[in-house]
């Protein structure tokens, strides 16, 4: 099992004439994905890598039996990107990848609250999308299939990161110690995402072939805060490990700046690395000092729980 997408999904590739777009729909359709069509107006009739291109995704739908995509990855100027993520929507698409980044936080937060009310989930902005080790990728995620392969095999750990990078640093290292990996999600960076922490853990706990979760997570933002509350109000069955980005920073020197990520700005004391780590541990989530100590800490869990 997995979740958010399998070996049955398929999807969209918005703006798939892009330079960028064109290398991540080869680096999909080679990992196994089933990438049904792509939009970029003006340019019907033409293909990228065998994949049709179409001026709307109601022509998709159209194209496709009337049978709307179950997602998209959204790869278009962020001036474009509401227009695209709302029309992807409102033709019935559920599952919704945002790559593109300095999107206007008021575009962000318009394009959420759609989405909750169409009932679809949007991962990102700023992400490098969704993969399951062995069936399917939906976005950049792990890069060329031949290196997706080696850094993401089939396993028992769920991985959310905030960093697209260390989405697959991380997925390697549980690879390499035998654990590998259900699901691996890369979030997003921004201030403002779709799927936090907190709203993907029950899809986690719901998928039987996982047994623990990863988070990489950084200073700035609330979704640590979310999560440890998540954590403290369920009777999980998940133990949760988490690495905290930048965690021997001067906290002093740290106010006001961006770390890493458009979402990592520290306002005040409590978005710093060491009050997280304190509310993630004080939830029973144990934050490591190092990425490789990661798979010694999921182990001594679910050890703990058998």
């Amino acid at each position: 099992m997995s979740i958010l997408i399998n070996e049955e999904t398929t999807f969209i590739v918005q703006g798939i004439t892009g330079r960028e777009a064109v290398n991540l729909t080869r680096e999909c359709l080679d990992f196994g994905s089933k990438i049904v069509g792509g939009v970029t107006p003006g340019r019907k009739g033409r293909d990228v890598h065998g994949v049709p291109v179409f001026d709307t995704v109601e022509q998709v739908v159209e194209h496709n039996g009337g049978v709307a995509p179950d997602g998209s990855v959204v790869t278009v100027p962020p001036a474009f990107t509401k227009d695209a993520v709302l029309e992807a929507i409102a033709a019935g698409v559920k599952t919704i990848v945002i790559v593109t980044e300095r999107i206007p936080r008021r575009d962000v937060a318009q394009m959420v609250e759609f989405a909750d009310m169409h009932g679809a989930r949007i991962i990102g902005p700023n992400c490098l999308g969704i993969i399951v080790p062995g069936v399917a990728k939906m976005g950049g995620v792990g890069g060329p299939a031949k290196d997706a392969q080696k850094a993401y095999q089939p396993g028992v750990v769920g991985v959310m990161s905030r960093s697209g990078g260390m989405t697959t640093e991380i997925s390697s290292t549980l690879t390499a110690a035998g654990l590998g990996v259900s699901t691996a999600v890369s979030i997003g960076g921004d201030a403002i995402i779709g799927q936090t922490y907190a709203e993907l853990m029950p899809l986690f706990e719901a998928d039987e072939q996982t047994e623990a979760i990863v988070i990489y997570t950084e200073p700035g933002g609330r979704m640590e805060a979310q999560l440890a509350e998540w954590q403290t109000e369920n009777d999980s069955r998940l133990p949760i490990v988490a690495f905290m980005a930048g965690r021997f920073m001067d906290e002093e020197e740290m106010k006001g700046m961006s770390f890493g990520h458009a979402g990592t700005i520290v306002e005040g004391k409590e978005d710093t690395a060491t009050e997280k780590i304190q509310r993630l541990e004080a939830a029973g989530i144990p934050v490591v000092e190092r990425i490789d100590a990661i798979p010694d800490a999921v182990k001594a869990k679910l050890g703990d729980r058998a």
